[in-house]
């Protein structure tokens, strides 16, 4: 239901976590919608939107919620999208949209009476966007079966969640990893305050699911018992990130679990979960087109998630410093990754498998492998790139034939001295 330090009645105040997680949102979703409607044969794009915390969607500041921030980006990028369409010669696309929209009663009364001006206003200035808003009033738990038979009437495999909760126990993991597996266009939007997950996982839960690679039940338990002074220390958010990342990352192929960079700490979590090395793809350069939105505090490269307390750990912000240091580690990371596939990888394997594991721009990661001297970049008709700008998932990542024989010596001799 509603967050419960949100006040709609009386007038919600926005908090600063709130409205960074608004623009990532909105970003994303344009984003999502122009890349899912670049087909030239294409007519018809349909998206299930659910939000299940969806509150009165106005603060007492007259900002947007994310309801009324949802219908009036859809009738944008619709316009922006059959606009841009028209110009190169294409039909435009229509969009239909099935808005379903949860919270407590009384503050789903106050959604309906601000939400109708703005699904008219939609309906008059964009004419390829339909929207059908649907109303509900339940406790998640009761809620989410609701929500799978109308999806499934609806015969839609595009599904977008906007799990918006203040604590943690309201969405487990396993009901985002049957939302993943349900649907295979299924994304989710997962935001909760860190200190609650924390107090929902019991000690020997937690530590359990840790134990394979880490030891950090000291850390753990300085976590639980200190956390409003640790939220903002670095090391904190390394070791919650990393008992987060443990906890979700069954659920879904790519997980990104980055907190909302705050003055104040890292007290909240805006995690994203896909199915689609794509969909992290675009989610990574939508969090460094508006830096400082979200913080990671780890290694850079390819694997930036791999979190180890014994490494020298660093902040990355997604701003220009953290991109540079990312591409340094990423330049010998690449090669490293292309020996392991036999010196020869696709362009789109290589996505599949370094999308798991970094937020680093699709840009620093081109660059990084243009960069590197060892590795060519073969087209289909068998040239060779030149430009990072021009590399295509149909390409094939191939290290070159001196570094192939450095490669079979040093992996020889490794064998011999282990």
């Amino acid at each position: 239901m509603s967050k419960k330090e949100y006040n709609w009645q009386d007038g919600a105040k926005i908090g600063d976590h709130t409205r960074k997680k608004h623009s990532v949102l909105e970003r994303y979703l344009r984003e999502y919608l122009i890349t899912r409607c670049q087909i030239p044969q294409q007519e018809l794009f349909r998206l299930v939107l659910v939000d299940a915390f969806a509150g009165a969607g106005l603060y007492d500041d007259k900002s947007h919620g994310s309801p009324l921030i949802f219908v009036n980006l859809l009738a944008n990028t619709t316009n922006e999208i059959n606009a841009l369409r028209i110009a190169k010669g294409m039909r435009p696309v229509r969009i239909h949209c099935l808005l379903l929209l949860n919270d407590k009663q009384e503050v789903v009364e106050l959604l309906q009476k601000h939400i109708t001006p703005a699904l008219e206003h939609a309906r008059d200035v964009a004419p390829g966007l339909s929207i059908e808003a649907e109303y509900y009033s339940r406790d998640f738990e009761k809620l989410y079966p609701l929500l799978v038979d109308r999806i499934q009437v609806a015969r839609c495999g595009n599904v977008v969640f906007n799990l918006d909760q203040y604590g943690y126990s309201d969405v487990t993991g396993g009901v985002i990893s049957d939302i993943m597996r349900r649907w295979q266009h299924a994304e989710v939007f997962l935001t909760f305050a860190i200190a609650s997950l924390l107090a929902f996982l019991s000690p020997q839960q937690t530590e359990r699911s840790i134990a394979f690679d880490l030891d950090l039940s000291d850390r753990l338990s300085q976590l639980r018992e200190n956390t409003d002074t640790l939220l903002n220390k670095k090391e904190w958010l390394g070791v919650a990130e990393r008992v987060v990342f443990t906890h979700f990352c069954t659920c879904a192929p790519y997980v990104s679990p980055f907190s909302i960079d705050n003055p104040s700490g890292w007290r909240y979590w805006l995690m994203h979960f896909a199915n689609s090395h794509r969909a992290r793809q675009v989610y990574n350069n939508v969090l460094h087109e508006d830096v400082s939105v979200q913080a990671h505090y780890g290694r850079a490269g390819l694997h930036m998630l791999s979190y180890n307390p014994e490494d020298e750990m660093q902040l990355y912000l997604f701003d220009n410093t953290s991109r540079e240091r990312a591409k340094e580690a990423l330049v010998n990371e690449v090669s490293s990754m292309i020996a392991e596939f036999g010196n020869t990888l696709p362009v789109t394997d290589f996505y599949a498998t370094a999308y798991s594991a970094t937020p680093a721009h699709t840009d620093d990661i081109h660059e990084a492998i243009m960069e590197n001297p060892d590795i060519e970049v073969i087209m289909e008709t068998g040239g060779v790139r030149r430009k990072a700008t021009t590399i295509r998932p149909t390409d094939t990542l191939e290290l070159k034939r001196q570094t192939r024989l450095f490669q079979t010596f040093f992996s020889d001799n490794k064998t011999k001295t282990d």
